[in-house]
């Protein structure tokens, strides 16, 4: 099963980018951030299409999370639980059926910005919610992930020029304070199971000619728990599709699972 995670930045403005890369790469399963649409106006159509069920949590012109799966999915649910009064759309979870069922985490985690401020504190408070879901996916001993716009810059090889983002709220410790003590719960990062090299990235900003610098940053993440861990057989980065016709800042992550 192939299982790919993608902030495109607007579904209009990918309404042609998306669906080739979709029907070049083939996942099973798609979790999409930033779709910036209500869940009125996703044109479900386009990939229903393409055989795939389709669940949003959308919002107005801001974050919104889907699923596009080809397997039924099953137990939807939206909304990061730990706080009723927050209302961005930034989590959505389903159990995708098929040979082995897989718990699927969708997430547009804040970014955090400026710093000091309510957007930091928000951000804190929102890794904070994170983490106590982690710890209930790992509870169920069952095959589970979280995927998606961590807007984390791990360790300092996750940037082209980490010495530009120590004071970001991408980079300060205390959010990767906050993501590392997620995944010392006993998650696996799963592109860094793969490799432990630098120069790897999965945004560049549209600025500056960031893209052609290769000044990036690796901020798109999947993080397994132990059950999802042992089916891991890869994990890619698709950075060729930031070089096509207007691109998302952020291109495709994905893992292949054998279930």
């Amino acid at each position: 099963m192939k299982i790919a995670t993608f902030n495109i930045n607007g579904i209009k403005a990918r309404a042609q980018a998306l669906p080739e890369w979709l029907d070049e790469a083939q996942p099973d399963v798609v979790l999409l951030q930033e779709i910036k649409s209500i869940d009125e106006n996703f044109p479900r159509e386009i990939f229903e299409e393409r055989g795939y069920n389709v669940e949003t949590h959308g919002q107005k012109s801001f974050n919104g999370v889907a699923i596009l799966s080809k397997f039924p999915l099953e137990d939807v649910t939206r909304g990061l639980p730990g706080d009723d009064s927050d209302e961005q759309a930034r989590w959505i979870e389903a159990t995708v059926v098929n040979d082995k069922a897989i718990r699927v985490c969708g997430l547009y985690l804040p970014n955090g910005n400026p710093v000091p401020g309510p957007k930091y504190d928000y951000k804190l408070a929102w890794m904070a919610r994170l983490k106590k879901r982690a710890q209930d996916l790992l509870n169920t001993e069952e095959p589970a992930l979280m995927a998606g716009d961590y807007n984390v810059i791990p360790q300092p090889e996750d940037a082209a020029r980490p010495e530009a983002w120590t004071e970001d709220a991408l980079h300060r410790p205390e959010t990767r304070e906050a993501y590392q003590e997620i995944l010392n719960l006993g998650f696996t990062e799963a592109f860094r199971a793969r490799t432990r090299a630098p120069g790897h990235y999965s945004f560049w900003d549209y600025q500056a000619g960031a893209w052609q610098r290769n000044d990036g940053i690796r901020i798109d993440h999947f993080l397994l728990t132990p059950q999802c861990a042992d089916l891991l057989s890869d994990c890619q980065i698709d950075s060729h599709i930031r070089d096509r016709e207007k691109p998302s800042d952020h291109v495709p992550v994905w893992v292949e699972l054998d279930a």
